[in-house]
């Protein structure tokens, strides 16, 4: 990996682990897929697999 696509990577990962901590502190899961898997972070810190009520159809 270059130098040039290390900092990008480094600037973008920065961004994301702000804005994930800003939904948290809004109220809003954190959503991730880990092989093939989709895992809910809480805003209390709890991960889990079960469908939040907010994001139930």
């Amino acid at each position: 990996m270059s130098d040039i696509a290390k900092e990008i990577m480094k600037i973008a990962s920065k961004a994301v682990k702000k804005a994930q901590k800003r939904s948290l502190e809004n109220g809003v899961a954190n959503v991730y897929s880990k092989n093939g898997n989709i895992y809910f972070q809480l805003p209390d810190g709890t991960i889990t697999q079960t469908t939040p009520k907010e994001y139930s159809v």
